[in-house]
């Protein structure tokens, strides 16, 4: 596929709105549509990666560029702030149920 330059700064306004759709799920605590986002953002990327370095965007364009990456790196610090405590949660949850597990294979059920 050939991309022009507005297809270039189309793709990375889409992962714009995504990510900023990835904040709102992660926000929700929505884990599967948070899932579902980031593999539509991984394929945008992955399009990207195969055929934009052959585009040379005008100067605003450029500037519509850096001004979408930011974006998208700041929803993306804000995911990992609201994600990283359920992770931090969820591996609780997993190591507290892999000991009791233990307990009763060792002991017996109460």
């Amino acid at each position: 596929m050939t991309m022009t330059n507005h297809d270039v700064l189309s793709a990375y306004e889409a992962m714009g709105d995504l990510t900023g759709r990835m904040l709102a799920a992660a926000g929700a605590a929505d884990w599967d549509e948070l899932e579902a986002l980031e593999a539509r953002i991984s394929a945008q990327v992955a399009l990207l990666k195969a055929n934009e370095t052959a585009i040379q965007l005008e100067a605003e364009a450029r500037a519509r560029k850096a001004e979408l990456i930011k974006k998208m790196l700041d929803d993306d610090r804000q995911i990992r702030d609201l994600v990283m405590p359920w992770m931090a949660q969820l591996s609780k949850l997993i190591n507290s149920t892999g000991t009791e597990r233990r307990v009763v294979n060792a002991y017996g059920s109460v």
